[in-house]
């Protein structure tokens, strides 16, 4: 069993990470941390991966990220995942979508701990992961609404 949590850099998403760190040194449990990165420069410019004036790197945005997720928990274990099927109909949040599942199937995820201040909410944007995320059955889903 692990705790999983997605992370994308982002504010939520490390306050996530932070509450997640303390309920797995409770538990027992091993956190997993996914940032999942897809093959789009546009995905990584709207997200604050890289700089206007920088060339799209998947290699590098991983880099940055796992940098990141280790400064916050340096005894989790972070997992880079490029969506390898990306769907011409899907959007791009589908995949994401799609890959944190699969992740969470992967590594027998009990709780998923998601930074998202859209999840839950009746109207959601079409570029949140957080409610398609956190609608999955298997797994018991911490919201963390505020960084």
């Amino acid at each position: 069993m692990a705790l999983l949590v997605p992370f994308d850099g982002s504010d939520l998403s490390t306050a996530a990470l932070e509450r997640a760190v303390e309920f797995g040194e409770f538990t027992g449990e091993e956190v997993v941390v996914p940032s999942v990165v897809p093959p789009s420069e546009e995905y990584a410019r709207e997200r604050g991966w890289i700089a206007p004036d920088e060339p799209f790197d998947p290699d590098l945005v991983a880099g940055r990220l796992r940098d990141r997720a280790e400064a916050v928990a340096p005894g989790a274990t972070h997992r880079t995942e490029v969506p390898e099927d990306v769907s011409a109909t899907a959007s791009l949040t589908t995949d994401v979508v799609r890959t944190i599942h699969e992740v969470a199937a992967e590594v027998g995820a009990s709780v998923l701990s998601v930074g998202s201040a859209n999840a839950g909410r009746v109207s959601t944007p079409l570029s949140s992961v957080g409610t398609p995320v956190s609608e999955d059955p298997r797994y018991d889903v911490h919201i963390v609404r505020h960084a």
